[in-house]
């Protein structure tokens, strides 16, 4: 019976394929920022509603959509299957005819998760009387963090009752990555690490260019701050990797005017979670002090706090045998952590489950690292978040795959913790 499920699911899942690249394309091309998803709500409910499902559930968390699948035969588990939709306010340089224009692009790979996502809704539609169990099409607005101010993402749509009713038994989710494509990622124990977004403002006293005595410059302060960021590493085990990141700064002044204020924008990243309130504690020190030192006052605000996502080994151990159904057992690799995050973590850490990555680039992995490189003739490797980021179509029937096969396997007993 299996077997002939899965087989099933394999034709299903490649006879949609063409519609999947179709509705990437359509993403990639009207991306939209983290909260703003609405016009990709409308479409995920419009074609969720068309595969007949039994319901489906919108206005989550903002714009999130689940779609609820009851399988024909009786069972108790709970596959929830999940996708983000947002994208990043980062220029497209992907190449691409259907890149987006404007300064904002899927530079993330969003839309391939989405689409994926749709694929295998509707191919796990066309098994329904032989599920035996439930599966929850999770479609996820703001994994990158909603604006300052707002509240969103997972951790709001689980406050919002959206694994209420059914409880999922497992969550499950892949990201696209600059590995080989076809190429299925995996790893036990830390995948992602914890983030925490920071806002340092260093206030000052506003004055004319000509004449800095008569106020207090907060520019030397920030530039200070700047430099001894880069050292609070050294206050930390090097056998726990940390970082703090500051990627935008924002002034008040003009050229010939001393401005008030420079507020610093950046995120705290900790392989282990213990390691985040002792880099908070040291990152606000740091700040408040230097900033005195230049006659300036500092005020951190530590907002945005994600968990590390972590893979438990039995989890591994039970999904490695579908990995290697779906990509090929010599196309399934174990990679190394990264100090990326995704609240992916909040559905694991509840429910249960595993994340994986999906290579959709033209790379290799280099025997001696490990780690993906440009191959010749190919175009080349670029990393998430990167303008050049992009995702090649033939990397997307393996991801609907995958999901589609671990809410089978998950919903028959084959892909539980052990």
């Amino acid at each position: 019976m299996a077997d002939g499920v899965h087989g099933e699911l394999d034709r299903l899942c490649d006879a949609g394929v063409g519609q999947v690249i179709e509705w990437r394309r359509h993403l990639h091309r009207n991306p939209e920022l983290p909260n703003r998803e609405s016009a990709t709500a409308r479409l995920v409910a419009r074609e969720l509603s068309g595969f007949g499902l039994d319901e489906v559930r919108t206005g989550i968390a903002g714009h999130g959509v689940v779609g609820v699948l009851r399988g024909g035969l009786p069972g108790d588990r709970v596959a929830a299957l999940r996708a983000d939709m947002d994208a990043l306010p980062v220029p497209d340089r992907c190449g691409a005819e259907f890149a987006a224009p404007g300064g904002t692009s899927h530079a993330c790979g969003h839309d391939c998760h989405t689409a994926m996502l749709l694929g295998a809704a509707r191919a796990l539609a066309g098994v329904r009387d032989r599920l035996p169990g439930t599966v929850l099409f999770v479609f996820q607005p703001a994994e990158e963090g909603p604006p300052v101010g707002e509240d969103g993402g997972a951790r709001l749509m689980v406050a919002e009752g959206a694994f209420d009713d059914p409880v999922p038994t497992m969550a499950f989710g892949m990201h696209v990555t600059p590995h080989p494509k076809g190429w299925v990622g995996y790893r036990s124990g830390p995948v992602y690490g914890a983030s925490c977004l920071v806002r340092i403002t260093v206030t000052g006293r506003q004055s004319h260019a000509s004449s800095p005595w008569q106020g207090i410059d907060p520019m030397p302060a920030a530039g200070a701050l700047l430099t001894g960021i880069g050292q609070l590493y050294r206050q930390v085990s090097a056998f726990s990797p940390v970082t703090v990141s500051i990627g935008h700064i924002e002034d008040v002044g003009r050229y010939n005017v001393i401005g008030e204020t420079v507020t610093l924008w950046g995120t705290i990243r900790c392989a282990e979670e213990r390691d985040m309130d002792g880099v908070k504690r040291r990152l606000t020190v740091l700040a408040e002090h230097t900033a005195l030192a230049y006659g300036a006052e500092a005020a951190v605000d530590l907002l945005q706090d994600v968990p590390a996502v972590r893979n438990a080994p039995g989890w591994v151990e039970a999904a490695l045998p579908t990995l290697r159904r779906v990509a090929g057992a010599d196309r399934v690799v174990e990679t190394g952590a990264t100090l990326g995050y995704d609240d992916v973590s909040e559905l694991i850490t509840r429910f249960g489950g595993l994340y994986v990555m999906l290579g959709v680039q033209d790379t290799a992995l280099d025997p001696a690292t490990g780690e993906p490189a440009a191959v010749p003739g190919g175009r080349g490797m670029a990393g998430n978040h990167h303008p050049g980021f992009y995702a090649d179509d033939d990397a997307l029937a393996t991801g609907v795959r995958l999901h589609a096969h671990a809410a089978y396997d998950h919903l028959t007993g084959a892909l539980v913790t052990r």
